[in-house]
């Protein structure tokens, strides 16, 4: 049973940064690729970092230097350290992986960047 559960998420003022967890079970995690994306209401969920089972990494040009992403195979987690937080980071952060052909989705976790 593939499980995927975000943490981390909270209230900050802008410039501000947080630290958002998602840990992963059920899945051949040192082996897989995983993916944070982000959703506003309303509007399409929109991709925001890459991590591959080599460690290399790729982001959205709307995060790119300001927001990292890492992973810790002892603990089937990755993270995304989110720095220089701005009022448009404000949505649901969702981790991503595809196992066996399907996307698989945590339950997400509320970032608000509000002054």
């Amino acid at each position: 049973h593939v499980r995927l559960v975000e943490s981390g998420g909270g209230t900050v003022q802008p410039g501000e940064s947080l630290k958002l967890s998602c840990t992963a079970n059920g899945i051949g995690f040192r082996s897989s690729s995983l993916d944070w994306y982000r959703q506003v209401p309303g509007k399409a969920r929109e991709w925001v970092a890459h991590i591959n089972d080599g460690w290399t990494t790729n982001y959205s040009n709307a995060v790119l230097g300001r927001f990292t992403i890492t992973r810790d195979n002892a603990k089937n987690t990755i993270y995304l350290q989110m720095n220089n937080l701005k009022p448009e980071d404000t949505a649901v952060y969702y981790c991503h992986t595809i196992f066996l052909h399907q996307d698989k989705w945590g339950q997400g976790t509320q970032v608000t960047v509000s002054s």
